[in-house]
């Protein structure tokens, strides 16, 4: 902005040309540089063929958190010759085979071999979850932040990522259980309960609990109840949590209920067993949160 007012005060022409290899703008007549550097909002290629838009583009491979070097890797050719070919000096050979050294040495690390280890995981557990990249991404910076604060160490990288795979769930409001978590990453849910704890306190996360509306329509669609019915069951349970009926219950069960109570009285043929097995809640709890539900708010739902 100053060097604007400096060029329109001792200059009076305008005349601005804009130089495409520096990116400069500048005055014809005195030469003053307006901008350093500007961005082109133009397309990279206009009907250039597959090795000629290599060639122009301006981007290179994809970055992203779930890649061991973050896309960013290093590649040191073991020809000790130059871009021209010609060869090296003995100077110039000594530190190149100590680059390739260093760069061996870092790739064998045991961070790296834990980073390659949870982030394969990480994919197949995004897959069967059904997790969106923002998550996955979301998950492979806290398991980095995990790994920084040293609290990998002795400890099982599975466990520690589905772990992550939760937490970062529970933040992005995206509605997984640890059910679902503990089934798709193949470890016990007492065990990834444990670690869930464990790093909530470590990392002083303190993630709000889900709401059980969240879970109303994944259940109705496995049960295949009307949508009438499903409405029923999303009323049930803004009466609930108005009366703080779902207050300290596992969000899972009141959907459960919810359902299981609109089924009831919408006359829906729709077994209990059958909710219970989708649910993955037990028959038992979804009995308990019904009988609690209509002895709290029986009337007003009736109404």
């Amino acid at each position: 902005m100053l060097t604007k007012l400096i060029h329109q005060k001792n200059c009076k022409k305008h005349k601005i040309i804009t130089d495409i290899d520096t990116g400069e703008v500048a005055c014809v007549t005195c030469g003053a540089v307006l901008i350093e550097r500007t961005v082109d909002s133009g397309p990279e290629t206009i009907g250039l063929t597959g090795e000629e838009y290599q060639n122009n583009s301006r981007v290179g491979r994809k970055t992203s958190l779930k890649m061991v070097d973050m896309g960013l890797s290093t590649i040191i050719e073991s020809r000790d010759k130059d871009a021209t070919g010609k060869s090296l000096s003995n100077e110039n050979r000594r530190m190149f085979y100590r680059l390739r050294m260093w760069d061996r040495n870092s790739r064998s690390s045991s961070s790296v071999k834990s980073f390659q280890k949870a982030f394969t995981m990480l994919d197949g557990i995004s897959a069967k979850l059904g997790l969106p990249e923002s998550v996955v991404e979301q998950t492979a910076y806290l398991f980095r932040k995990i790994a920084a604060k040293k609290i990998l160490a002795g400890r099982s990288t599975s466990g520690i990522l589905c772990a992550a795979v939760y937490i970062t769930c529970r933040m992005t409001n995206t509605p997984r259980t640890l059910q679902d978590v503990a089934k798709a990453g193949n470890i016990k849910k007492k065990n990834l309960q444990r670690i869930y704890r464990f790093l909530a306190k470590k990392l002083e996360i303190y993630p709000e609990t889900y709401s059980p509306k969240e879970f109303v329509t994944r259940i109705a669609k496995a049960v295949s109840i009307s949508e009438k019915t499903e409405r029923l069951a999303f009323k049930i349970l803004g009466i609930a949590e108005k009366k703080s009926v779902s207050t300290s219950k596992n969000p899972m069960a009141m959907a459960a209920a919810s359902i299981h109570l609109a089924t009831i009285m919408s006359a829906e043929k729709v077994s209990q067993l059958k909710i219970s097995k989708v649910s993955g809640i037990s028959a038992v709890t979804i009995r308990d949160r019904t009988k609690e539900i209509k002895k709290r708010i029986g009337g007003e739902i009736n109404g």
